[in-house]
C-alpha cells in the first residue's frame, strides 16, 4: 500500500505498475487513453464548424466519403 505522504508522480506510477500487472499492457494503455486530458473546447470548436453546415451539406459529405477509397 502507497502511504498518505506519497506525491501524485508516486501515486500515479504505482496506479500504472497495478494495472499493468492486472490487465497487461495493452489494456492498461486502452484504460488510460480514456482519461487523457486534451487541449481546447471541443464545444466551442465543434460550433465553429458545424454551424457552417446544413443538413444537405452532411449529407452530401458522407456520401462522398462512402464512395471514397477510405471506406473500401
Amino acid at each position: 500500500m502507497i502511504s498518505e505522504s506519497a506525491n501524485l508522480y508516486q501515486i500515479r506510477q504505482r496506479g500504472v505498475e497495478v494495472l499493468n500487472r492486472e490487465l497487461g499492457p495493452v489494456a492498461t494503455i486502452r484504460f488510460l487513453q480514456q482519461y487523457e486530458v486534451g487541449i481546447g473546447d471541443y464545444s466551442i470548436e465543434r460550433h465553429q464548424w458545424l454551424d457552417k453546415m446544413n443538413i444537405d451539406d452532411i449529407a452530401e459529405a458522407a456520401h462522398k466519403r462512402r464512395k471514397s477509397k477510405k471506406w473500401q
